[in-house]
């Protein structure tokens, strides 16, 4: 079961948040298809927003393709957004990366320095208008 963490200086709406998370926990394997999401109820006792922004986000996600509401049900996974290469904590390129943060810390970088690493190497590979 996936545990939604909101972000309320983010700048990003709560929304929209919930819904990349979902999508990140799709990508990652922890959520596949026929898994039951959260219902709304339980996501806002979790993270005290309001229902029917967890609807939106929801409804967003079916829009998408990605869940389907089942009446008296809740809401199920669809599809998988995972590939072999990035799914499990077994997957080789987690491996890889796994390792590279490791040799990143011990060589003093800051999560800051991590990401800005990360994005201007991101950004070699995927060119702005390919990331969509």
């Amino acid at each position: 079961m996936i545990e939604f963490r909101i972000d309320r200086r983010s700048g990003v709406s709560t929304y929209m948040q919930i819904v990349h998370q979902v999508k990140h926990a799709m990508r990652l394997g922890l959520l596949t298809p026929g898994d039951r999401l959260p219902s709304a109820r339980e996501v806002v006792e979790a993270t005290a927003v309001n229902p029917n922004t967890v609807l939106k986000a929801y409804r967003e996600l079916e829009r998408d393709g990605l869940v389907q509401g089942r009446r008296g049900l809740g809401t199920f996974v669809t599809k998988s957004l995972s590939s072999e290469a990035t799914s499990g904590d077994d997957a080789p390129l987690r491996q890889e990366l796994t390792g590279w943060m490791g040799h990143a810390r011990e060589d003093g970088l800051g999560v800051e320095d991590v990401d800005a690493l990360y994005f201007a190497v991101r950004d070699e590979h995927y060119p702005a208008e390919e990331r969509s």
